[in-house]
């Protein structure tokens, strides 16, 4: 009789020093209290991370057999996956009362640091994910042949695929990433940061050293933007991991973006070399369905503004669409308005057709969007069809033109 009234109690203590570890580990007070936590987490794309998110967030509810259950169904998986590992063995040692790497009491040990953060980001995505029906707000018009858009928000790890629905971003999946081990905003070569800005996958390539696992896609890093600006650095790429290796903690890398295998060949579905665009944020704001549409139409509007005053001929007009910082073709906004002026007195009429408009935020600033579109302009003496990119930002309470370049 006394040694059936003990057993529960480690039980006990198992349970409790488990949502405790998750307690400290993660900001999400709901673990952590008497409310037992909402285990009603989203659909998975991956169904490793999925036994692992299932057995933390039901332990309250299911207990230490069915958590162990979970962890060994994804370690079965990928034997590999030392996040697992540590988890089933922290679960173990909760038996005692005594986890090792999480809980209030876990030791300190900067060797484990790194899975501790992978768990907080793993946890993040479910526990706090966005509002299932928002929408992202740097992402605002795909063109007709952009079929997917990938955007990845550096600070949760985590890169979201999106398909193109008449123009709007419509969710499709999520995976885990690994980035940078110094973190974003890359301006040299070497210094182990991941890019910030709106990219283009440009090549899919094959037959790599099995570091980068299955393969990669190289992105359009440095682009004009980074250029005008001085960042520096090359050989950005979404890319695999080691055969050792299932995941890498979220801070790891020389600069790329790195996926597991598994998650970087379901990636591979949705891209298009030369037209998938990567978007890569500090942070995403998400908006709900109305205020994303609002934020929509006044940039549209606006852009289809700068085109019709083109047309009109009003070179003033046109030109009001610039900022006093505009920057192109080597010339400042005096130079380009100089420029304009002299071409615009020998025009007699002049068309602007716009083709397959898309706009992006670039993350930078207080606002700004990126605007790649095909151009057909037509007047009494000149025709051409180029391909177009412009930086719009916001000044002064309406948005202008910081700098244009032609692509193609």
């Amino acid at each position: 009789m006394i040694e059936r009234a003990r057993q529960p109690r480690p039980h006990r203590a198992a349970r409790a020093a488990v949502a405790a570890l998750l307690a400290a580990a993660l900001p999400f007070p709901s673990l952590a209290d008497d409310a037992a936590p909402d285990t009603a987490v989203p659909a998975f794309a991956n169904e490793v991370e999925a036994s692992l998110v299932r057995a933390i967030v039901g332990l309250r509810e299911s207990g230490l057999k069915h958590a162990l259950g979970e962890i060994d169904v994804a370690l079965s998986k990928t034997p590999n996956f030392r996040l697992g590992h540590l988890i089933r063995g922290d679960l173990l040692m909760a038996r005692a009362g005594n986890p090792v790497a999480f809980g209030p009491k876990a030791s300190v040990n900067a060797g484990l640091a790194p899975l501790q953060d992978e768990a907080r980001m793993r946890l993040q995505r479910y526990l706090d994910a966005p509002p299932r029906d928002s929408l992202p707000l740097p992402m605002l018009r795909l063109a007709p042949t952009q079929a997917h858009a990938v955007l990845v928000d550096t600070s949760r790890s985590r890169l979201f695929v999106f398909a193109n629905r008449d123009g709007e971003p419509r969710y499709v999946t999520d995976f885990y990433v690994s980035l940078g081990k110094n973190g974003v905003e890359k301006r040299r070569e070497g210094d182990q940061k991941t890019p910030i800005g709106v990219y283009t996958i440009v090549a899919a390539r094959q037959k790599l050293p099995e570091f980068y696992g299955p393969g990669a896609f190289p992105i359009s890093y440095p682009n004009e933007w980074d250029r005008l600006h001085g960042r520096k650095g090359h050989g950005i790429w979404l890319h695999g991991t080691p055969p050792e290796t299932y995941s890498r903690p979220p801070r790891a890398t020389d600069g790329c973006v790195a996926l597991t295998n598994d998650d970087l060949q379901r990636l591979a579905r949705y891209v298009d070399v030369g037209r998938t665009p990567v978007v890569i944020s500090e942070g995403i704001e998400w908006a709900a369905p109305e205020r994303w549409q609002e934020s929509r139409r006044e940039f549209l509007a606006t852009f289809e503004q700068w085109r019709a005053d083109w047309e009109s001929r009003d070179v003033e007009r046109y030109l009001a669409h610039y900022s006093p910082g505009f920057r192109a073709e080597g010339k400042d906004l005096a130079a380009w308005k100089a420029r304009k002026r002299k071409v615009g007195a020998g025009k007699s009429w002049i068309k602007v057709g716009i083709s397959d408009l898309s706009v992006f935020g670039q993350p930078e600033g207080e606002g700004m969007f990126v605007a790649t579109f095909t151009q057909d302009y037509r007047s009494s003496n000149l025709s051409n069809r180029t391909v177009k990119r412009q930086y719009w930002a916001r000044e002064g309470g309406r948005w202008r033109v910081v700098f244009e370049t032609v692509i193609s």
